[in-house]
């Protein structure tokens, strides 16, 4: 299947127009025309080379979301036509206890990513989103709400996921108190999902500007971490603190925060480790945890949530050419939140 993208082709160049086939139609496989890709900053990380050897030619991109326009003879979940959305992993053993448990995401053998990777068959290089078409196993792709709008969908399927599940997990909703650190591409979708599952909300930003996107997302209260000084004045009173910063941060100064029981948990990647106080957890039984995106039953229970309470990511909707002053962007933090690429583009 004769496919237009976009791609690096080296570690740290800039991405460049790049034309490649995708594989033919296997019994389980779906194609798709893919409507719009998202931008995530891990694309960033894996094109320049930021995490490890990677492989190239690499076609970037995890936040797909388009429509059916073919369908192989075994497939039943899907039927032409129908808006669909594909996220981090394309493939998993589907034989370990994490799999059979749908938590496809932990799989033992490791799960296939949807680029930089190699896939199943251990030959062929999966090639992501940044491009017009795509080709997927049934299993691993999930059914859009009609009623969302498809540019803001496209981010759910990591940014959104990636902050749903830990969420879900920990029980977010009517009596809990949750903090949401940073109000970035992951960070306002936190806001978002915990003000609709029913927690008290409170967003920590160094970006005292950001207030009023923070209130007019759901977020309760909004504190200023401009000055760290500011942490020592409040409450131990949190149930559970999502951290979507990568920036190095003292985790120390969030874990006093948390209530007798409470759960810091770590989404973002530090660039070093983190330093814990070991009686700061001892002192009231407290935890840090992580979490990495969702398993496929728990992204179609989001984008059916999504769908719901109708939210979706805050994009800005880019053509392909634009694609390499977005990733300066992104790096810059000056994007409100995410980037999408229109994939008609192409």
């Amino acid at each position: 299947m004769k496919t237009k993208g976009y791609a690096v082709l080296a570690a740290k160049q800039d991405l460049v127009p790049f034309d490649f086939s995708r594989r033919e139609l296997r019994p389980d496989d779906v194609a798709l025309d893919i409507s719009f890709a998202g931008i995530c900053h891990s694309d960033i990380h894996q094109a320049r080379e930021e995490w490890g050897p990677a492989i190239f030619p690499m076609v970037p991109g995890h936040e797909i979301a388009g429509v059916v326009t073919e369908i192989g003879g075994a497939v039943t979940k899907f039927k032409v036509g129908d808006r669909i959305g594909v996220g981090v992993f394309v493939d998993s053993c589907r034989k370990c206890s994490s799999c059979l448990a749908g938590l496809q995401q932990y799989c033992v053998e490791g799960m296939t990513g949807t680029y930089n990777g190699y896939e199943r068959d251990g030959k062929t290089v999966a090639q992501g989103g940044y491009s017009d078409k795509f080709v997927v196993n049934q299993d691993y792709a999930v059914k859009i709400p009609g009623n969302l709008d498809m540019s803001g969908v496209a981010p759910l399927l990591c940014a959104g996921i990636t902050l749903y599940s830990p969420l879900r997990h920990w029980n977010a909703g009517p009596g809990k108190k949750v903090g949401i650190i940073g109000l970035g591409g992951l960070g306002h979708m936190g806001t978002k999902f915990a003000a609709a599952l029913g927690a008290h909300t409170t967003v920590f930003s160094h970006s005292p500007e950001k207030e009023a996107d923070a209130k007019a997302m759901g977020a309760d209260d909004f504190i200023s971490t401009k000055d760290p000084k500011t942490l020592a004045f409040l409450p131990a009173d949190f149930d559970l603190i999502l951290n979507t910063v990568s920036a190095d941060i003292n985790i120390e100064d969030y874990l006093k925060l948390l209530k007798l029981d409470g759960t810091l948990v770590v989404i973002g990647l530090p660039g070093k480790p983190y330093s814990v106080n070991v009686p700061t957890l001892l002192g009231a039984r407290r935890s840090l945890s992580g979490s990495m995106i969702g398993g496929m039953p728990q992204l179609q229970e989001m984008l059916d949530f999504c769908g719901e309470h109708n939210i979706l990511s805050d994009v800005e909707v880019i053509d392909p050419s634009y694609i390499n002053e977005a990733y300066d962007r992104t790096v810059k933090s000056d994007v409100k939140y995410r980037f999408v690429i229109d994939a008609s583009k192409f």
